[in-house]
């Protein structure tokens, strides 16, 4: 059972159990070295520095490739950190142990000048760290690395190998801690999503949707929000996948997708909206996409694989695009933990030739796409969810089984304003029966019908 605790820790009730998090974390990662070819791992990865050695210096680093790790087999591991952050962790970070907290720098993404000898620096750091431990001749498995780095390594001798997929194997299970953590970090964005579903009207900015979700995350204690994703109106199809300065209207789809942290832990998290009303096409739309995701959402329990998932949704060509590259992530599923896209992948464009087993304990997210028939507007859901038993259970709580229409209601002469309409007024009028001053309108009228184009229009408005 899904877990939802207040985001302090108290003496009174058992939350999150971080000492308890950090040593499964590292017994995982030291069980899949001792059973791989690997001699130890050298990380560069936040997220994968994170996961092994419990520490983090904040979020400004994730991109500088500054810090490192090592883990050798049998041993435990030593971190290299930024200046005097090396000196904080030896003093409020016990379990790295004595003197395994050090201070180092890499070459941070080329900033460094290569006449400093930073790769040379970390390369000769971790030499010696092998040499001692009889492991200079085994394989290295290393995450990211800069060329100068790779290369410095090369040239001590040392046998470089990939170390990304291993440490992906061990992150994609959850321990029971993880899976607390990722579902309070949902509960956050509920709350965002409550938030936003008030503010959003005409007139509203998807800049200005951006800085509220931004406030409520913070303010409920959001380590970092990695992005949020605001998409509305004829922005919609094709997905652009980044946010504007575009001003909402009646009439309107908007889609958001969430992604943030806390205490590390990721959320990716989409959801779809209609400001003021949605036309029939939007509807349509909507129910497509929930489909494919409910259908998907069905299918996992653990055993299948991710080509047993991925087959139940449409073709690229299905939908408007040339080939399953051209479409890629907008019909997918991706792990979350501490990184927002972790194995397994779900995908048409891969799934089918390297299928994935699902096993109990993977979270992960299921997110899908449909353009509607008026060439502009689209739909995008997202649920995230943990491997149960026999099943799965969804952590993303903000209604979504129904196109949800944001922005105030509009009251008329003859009551509400339907909130299924067209965009333009003139499309949802039928004037058949309509009388004036006790006369009909004639029959010949033009253009007063009650059709388009041959077509009865959506919505009726009877007049006395």
């Amino acid at each position: 059972m899904l877990r939802t605790y207040g985001t302090m820790g108290v003496d009174w009730e058992q939350r999150v159990d971080f000492d308890r998090l950090r040593k499964a974390r590292l017994a995982r990662v030291k069980q899949k070295l001792k059973e791989s070819e690997i001699g130890a791992l050298l990380c560069f990865d936040m997220n994968n520095i994170r996961y092994i050695t419990n520490t983090t210096i904040g979020t400004w680093a994730i991109d500088k490739l500054g810090r490192f790790c090592l883990l050798a087999q049998d041993d435990e591991p030593i971190n290299w950190d930024f200046g005097s952050a090396a000196k904080h962790h030896s003093l409020y970070a016990p379990w790295l142990g004595e003197g395994r907290s050090r201070a180092g720098i890499s070459t941070l993404r080329g900033a460094m000048p290569p006449g400093a000898m930073r790769a040379e620096d970390v390369a000769r750091k971790i030499r010696i760290e092998l040499e001692e431990r009889g492991l200079l001749n085994e394989p290295l498995g290393v995450d990211v690395v800069e060329p100068p780095v790779l290369f410095a390594l090369q040239a001590e001798g040392i046998n470089v190998v990939d170390g990304q997929q291993l440490m992906q194997d061990i992150r994609v299970i959850k321990t029971e801690d993880e899976i607390t953590l990722l579902n309070m970090a949902c509960m956050m964005v509920d709350a965002a999503y409550e938030e936003l579903y008030r503010f959003m009207k005409p007139g509203v900015r998807e800049s200005e949707a951006v800085a509220l979700v931004n406030k409520v995350l913070y303010e409920l204690g959001s380590e970092h929000v990695e992005g949020v994703n605001a998409i509305s109106g004829e922005r919609c199809s094709p997905h652009p996948h980044i946010f504007s300065d575009r001003v909402m209207r009646p009439g309107d789809p908007a889609f958001y997708d969430i992604l943030h942290s806390y205490m590390g832990y990721r959320t990716c998290y989409y959801r779809t909206f209609a400001i003021g009303s949605a036309s029939q096409a939007q509807v349509d739309a909507y129910k497509r996409c929930r489909y494919y995701l409910d259908a998907a959402i069905d299918a996992i329990r653990p055993g299948v694989t991710t080509a047993d998932v991925v087959k139940l949704w449409p073709k690229a060509q299905e939908f408007g695009f040339p080939n399953e590259e051209s479409c890629f992530a907008l019909q997918y599923g991706h792990g979350v933990g501490l990184a927002i896209w972790e194995k397994p992948v779900f995908s048409r464009l891969v799934s089918f030739d390297s299928p994935q087993e699902i096993e109990e304990g993977m979270v992960f997210a299921l997110e899908t796409y449909w353009p509607a028939s008026d060439g502009w507007s689209a739909a995008r859901i997202e649920e995230q969810m943990v491997v149960t038993r026999d099943g799965v259970e969804v952590m993303t709580r903000f209604p979504a089984e129904e196109l949800m229409v944001a922005g105030k209601r509009y009251f008329t002469t003859e009551g509400w304003l339907p909130t299924m309409r067209d965009t333009q007024s003139h499309r949802n009028i039928d004037y058949t029966g309509v009388e004036y001053g006790g006369a009909g309108l004639p029959d010949d009228a033009p253009g007063l019908d009650g059709k388009v184009d041959g077509k009865v229009k959506p919505a009726k408005v009877q007049k006395k």
